[in-house]
């Protein structure tokens, strides 16, 4: 029998909503649309989508509070964001909330289908997963350790809270520690393709990434190489 990914839409906009709506049924995706966040919420418990799709400004509870809810309880159920808003700080809200990727309005639909297989690739090894203990063995440079078993990270002993999509950026970084990887082969391993030279996607996840990681008072880990990429060494 065949399977099909189910995906919770919520947005607002009418013309947008059918649209995507209709776009993503022919994809083969079953697809349960909502106009507002309240009804997304309400969807999320009743349904349990494979992925969520959230608008970010939305009447009710907008996008971003649908997010922290979810995730408040304990919901890690991959959430791509749709945002106008195309500021650095911005995008970052959406990351803070708990999202795993966004798509700037207008998008192009090919461009929402590509993250939407990307986070269901990431997220297929631990659907239906239970909270487990940390696994036996860890990995990590200098004070940061992250056990891949139980997905949790630490660094100078304090537990540190990451997005699904942060957790396999910091794991790609210290899997290959002291290596410079660049941002297409970045691109490729976490998000399935290269969004392009223009794209500051990689750039707005490092950077999320290093106010978790690299706080004040502790040695920086995470380091860029101009024109080239990223990489995670110690002192």
């Amino acid at each position: 029998m065949t399977t099909y990914n189910t995906v919770l839409l919520a947005e607002d906009d009418r013309a947008i909503r059918h649209a995507l709506e209709r776009a993503l049924t022919l994809e083969g995706y079953r697809v349960t649309a909502v106009p507002d966040g309240i009804e997304a919420v309400a969807a999320a418990h009743r349904e349990r989508p494979d992925v969520i799709v959230l608008d970010v400004m939305m009447p009710g509870l907008d996008g971003l509070q649908v997010c922290r809810v979810l995730r408040a309880e304990g919901d890690r159920t991959p959430i791509l964001m749709l945002t106008a808003r195309v500021e650095t700080a911005d995008r970052i809200e959406g990351l803070d909330a708990g999202a795993d990727d966004y798509v700037a309005k207008p998008f192009d639909v090919d461009e929402v289908f590509a993250r939407l297989r990307a986070l269901l690739r990431r997220a297929a090894p631990w659907a239906g997963e239970e909270e487990t203990a940390p696994g036996d063995g860890t990995e990590g440079v200098a004070d940061l350790r992250l056990d891949s078993s139980a997905r949790r990270v630490w660094r100078a002993g304090a537990e540190l809270e990451l997005t699904r999509t942060e957790f396999d950026l910091l794991e790609l970084l210290v899997r290959n520690s002291g290596i410079v990887l660049d941002h297409a082969t970045i691109y490729d391993r976490i998000w399935g393709y290269d969004f392009g030279p223009g794209s500051k996607n990689l750039a707005v996840y490092i950077g999320y990434l290093r106010r978790k990681v690299d706080q004040p008072g502790l040695v920086p880990l995470i380091h860029t190489v101009r024109g080239v990429g990223y990489t995670l060494r110690g002192a």
